[in-house]
């Protein structure tokens, strides 16, 4: 299956947790529908993006990037690739490269999908958990300009809105 095709499969699998969710994930899939080329950053009309919101739940933390070009905590997350073999994959890969982390696992399905302006286009990222591996280390990517754990609190003091509401989602899945 092609990663438009697993995309597709996940928006209309994916049991939205409340309306406005559901609505957005209608929006995504139709993106999907009208854009042969919708999951990949050359779609000018915006495209689908994948990320994870690394968690440590025995100690409590979430680790999150200070992103490069936009100078905000957020969490892991990009473009597709034609590498990728899946929208999970994609998150996944993404959260190894940017965390330096081994080992993560992700939860099974996306957590909650975020509709956003970028300077290159619109993304319309599908948002996952990953659970970080007992004594995991963090390692610094050419992507960020820090990386850092913060307690499940202090994230909302950091990070805004949208992340706050993927960390209170993971958290209750968890």
């Amino acid at each position: 299956m092609s990663l438009h095709g697993d995309a597709a499969r996940v928006l209309r699998e994916w049991t939205a947790p409340d309306a406005a969710q559901d609505e957005l994930r209608r929006a995504y899939a139709a993106h999907l529908a009208a854009h042969a080329d919708g999951v990949w950053k050359a779609c000018a009309a915006g495209h689908i993006t994948a990320s994870a919101i690394v968690v440590d739940p025995a100690r409590g933390r979430a680790l999150l990037t200070l992103h490069a070009k936009l100078g905000r905590w957020l969490q892991t997350g990009g473009h597709c690739e034609p590498s990728d073999a899946s929208l999970a994959a994609a998150a996944l890969r993404e959260a190894t490269e940017e965390s330096g982390i081994e080992g993560l696992r992700l939860l099974p399905r996306p957590v909650v999908l975020d509709r956003h302006s970028t300077p290159c286009a619109t993304h319309l990222d599908v948002q996952y958990a990953a659970l970080a591996p007992p004594g995991a280390t963090e390692m610094i990517s050419d992507e960020s300009l820090d990386l850092r754990w913060f307690t499940f609190d202090e994230v909302a003091e950091v990070a805004d809105p949208s992340v706050v509401r993927l960390l209170a989602r993971a958290r209750a899945l968890l």
